[in-house]
């Protein structure tokens, strides 16, 4: 991808504000090399804990990580897990905002044995106790809204997220001027119309549009996008393949399919949220649709090729754009 040091430098100016669940991703990694005598399953023997940001918060990294300013709203626990991960955003420079409510931070645990996921474990309270009322939401982040380039709605149907707040906000975003970007989740069915990017993934998106095609037909990709484009209005749509790529959408027509740019995949967690990353800045910055996706299909690839939940740096993707010449 050609002009990435200009790019990387509109970046550096951008203050992005990203809204939704916040997590922490703790790792054990470990080996295992007998079987458990309690039961039929592996004795791991763990060498070293890690922690990395998670949800909203992975976002949030990335966006950093490449090189804009950012705050991440979001519920932070009053525990341990809370404070860790308020100290990791901190150490990133990544400023934050509290929303309030009763539960426990949400932490996913997951166990590797050589490099290989064994299994995940999943702490969260009820929906209910992340719950943002919209009066809420305006008077918490009204201030920063106007603060911001763009704000980013990347729900993970924690609880925080709700058509009242996404509405409220994104009036706000607007009298600003700001860009809206939204990553759905579908099972949460959100009212949401006229933002300026939404990034569904294949599934999400058949989802988003009520189309269930019959069992091995291909991908009706005409057909979600006019859907899409006809509920939403949304003014671009990205929808991201996996292994196939990225399929770009705008005024409910498909412009393109974009190849994936990973090489080496070790790890898909957190890629979708590299990706949307990527995208907004991309996108805010003043680049095409197309030359966004470029770049938010490198970064991706970059971000596959790491174990865990990982960020991106601008160092990293001019090298992997110098591998691709």
């Amino acid at each position: 991808m050609k002009g990435l040091p200009a790019l990387f430098k509109k970046i550096s100016r951008l203050r992005i504000l990203v809204i939704s669940d916040v997590m922490l991703d703790h790792y054990l990694w470990g080996d295992a090399t007998r079987i458990s005598p309690e039961a039929p399953v592996p004795v791991v023997d763990i060498a070293r804990d890690t922690w990395t940001p998670g949800g909203a918060a992975n976002v949030a990294f990335n966006v950093a990580s490449l090189g804009a300013q950012c705050t991440v709203a979001g519920f932070f626990g009053r525990d341990e897990p809370g404070n860790r991960l308020t100290q990791i955003l901190q150490s990133k420079h990544i400023a934050t905002i509290a929303t309030p409510g009763s539960g426990m931070t949400i932490v996913k645990t997951r166990v590797l044995v050589q490099h290989q996921q064994l299994c995940r474990l999943d702490r969260e309270s009820a929906p209910s106790c992340y719950r943002l009322s919209g009066g809420q939401a305006e008077k918490l982040l009204g201030a920063a809204v106007q603060e911001h380039d763009a704000v980013v709605f990347s729900d993970y149907a924690k609880g925080i997220l709700s058509s009242e707040v996404v509405a409220r906000v994104t009036r706000l975003a607007r009298a600003a001027g700001a860009f809206v970007a939204l990553d759905p989740k579908p099972k949460r069915a959100l009212a949401f119309h006229g933002l300026d990017l939404i990034t569904p993934n294949k599934r999400e998106s058949l989802q988003l549009a009520g189309i269930e095609p019959a069992p091995h037909s291909p991908f009706p990709a005409a057909a979600v996008c006019a859907r899409l484009q006809a509920l939403y209005g949304a003014r671009n749509l990205v929808i991201t393949l996996g292994e196939d790529g990225m399929l770009l959408s705008t005024g409910g027509r498909i412009l393109s399919t974009i190849p994936t740019a990973a090489r080496e995949v070790y790890d898909v967690s957190g890629a979708g949220d590299t990706s949307l990353a990527a995208l907004v800045l991309a996108l805010t910055a003043g680049t095409s649709l197309e030359q966004a996706a470029h770049f938010a299909n490198a970064a991706a690839g970059v971000a596959v090729g790491k174990l865990g939940t990982a960020a991106v740096t601008p160092p990293e993707l001019l090298a992997h754009a110098a591998a691709a010449e």
